[in-house]
Order: C-alpha cells, then structure tokens, then sequence
C-alpha cells in the first residue's frame, strides 16, 4: 500500500462524509433563515424558537434522505472491504 491509496481513500471517505451531512446541514440552514426572518419580522427574540424547527427539519432530511444515505455508506464499505486483497499483496 502507498501513500497515493492511502490519501485516495481519505479522500474519497471525506467527500462521502460531506455528502452524507449536507442534507441535514442544508435544512438547518434553510430553517433556520426563515425562522430569523419570522423573528425579524415579528421582532420575537427568543433563542429556543428556532431549535425545534431545526430539529424537526433535521429529522425529516434524515427519514427523507436516510436509504439514499445508507446506500451510499454501504457501498463505499462494501468497496474499501473488497479491495482489501488487492491493497495488502
């Protein structure tokens, strides 16, 4: 095993990961807007508003997107594992 392997599978596991946590990230982001621009426009300054509608948004990504998420771990699992041999000898 070189290092050229080594530096191409953490790569490939960091864009896996990036992957895997930008749904989740992207409806936090969006809820979290439009719950400053509620605030903003209702002039309601109250920190714990917009943790429950990011947490619920947070959890529908997750459902929504969590068998494409899966699939996606699986694979790159079941491609790292199977290329061992190839790696070792």
């Amino acid at each position: 095993m070189n290092p050229g392997t080594v530096v191409d599978i953490g790569r490939e596991a960091l864009e896996i990961t990036l992957l895997m946590a930008a749904p989740m990230f992207l409806a936090a982001l969006v809820t979290g807007l439009i719950v400053s621009v509620f605030q903003a426009a209702t002039q309601i300054n109250e920190m714990t508003l917009s943790f429950v509608p990011k947490l619920v948004a947070v959890f529908a990504s997750l459902v929504i997107a969590g068998h494409w998420m899966m699939t996606l771990i699986i694979d790159f699992t079941r491609r790292l594992l199977e290329s061992i041999p190839t790696m070792i000898g």
